[in-house]
């Protein structure tokens, strides 16, 4: 459908498409319509993607969970296998956000949301334009792994030894690539995070 294929794989909602749909007599029974025919993927109430058949276009998750709830940014296990650096594939797309921790369940998957300080979100985060088309946020590698160790309950991670176990045997982190993390980002986050031990012995892991 013409009228649909500008917004491309960018998160619409119900307001826009309403007035991009004003020639129909009833433009909230069209988007219904158009939802039922699968040409309108809904993520939430009122928020929509066009359907890859009509867009011409992937559709992206980061950039979906990001319009999702917002301020937020992906981030955890999402953030560390979308760099590659776990071999596992991630479930949902995670993310962390300064809002009430959430669960969306979409036709797209499911897209999970941890609660996070506001004082310590703006931390190494990354904005990724892809194709010149649309950008996204994410957590830089040593944001998402602060993320885990601020995020994950009960961790108990009391020596340099320990986060190096975790690191290269738990979430499997090439030994090499975790020594080449940004430490600034880890200083950052030991100022205004939670779990300040296990972050400071991120840091001590890094330094040696």
């Amino acid at each position: 459908m013409k009228l649909l294929e500008q917004f491309g794989n960018i998160p619409v909602n119900s307001a826009v498409l309403t007035t991009v749909l004003s020639e129909y007599r009833s433009p909230g029974d069209k988007i219904a319509a158009l939802e039922k025919s699968g040409n309108l993927l809904r993520l939430k109430r009122g928020l929509f993607v066009v359907s890859p058949h009509v867009s011409g276009q992937t559709i992206s998750l980061e950039l979906a969970a990001n319009h999702l709830l917002g301020p937020s940014y992906v981030s955890l296990e999402s953030a560390l296998s979308f760099y590659g650096l776990i071999p596992e594939r991630v479930y949902a797309v995670r993310s962390v956000t300064t809002k009430r921790a959430k669960k969306y369940f979409t036709p797209l998957g499911v897209f999970d949301y941890v609660t996070i300080p506001e004082s310590y979100f703006p931390i190494g985060i990354s904005q990724k334009i892809v194709d010149n088309q649309y950008a996204f946020l994410i957590a830089k590698p040593a944001k998402a792994v602060c993320d885990m160790l601020v995020a994950t309950p009960n961790l108990r991670l009391q020596s340099a030894k320990a986060m190096q176990d975790y690191l290269t045997e738990d979430l499997r982190i090439d030994f090499d690539v975790a020594k080449s993390f940004d430490k600034t980002i880890v200083n950052q986050c030991i100022k205004v995070g939670k779990n300040k031990t296990e972050l400071k012995q991120l840091l001590k892991f890094l330094e040696k």
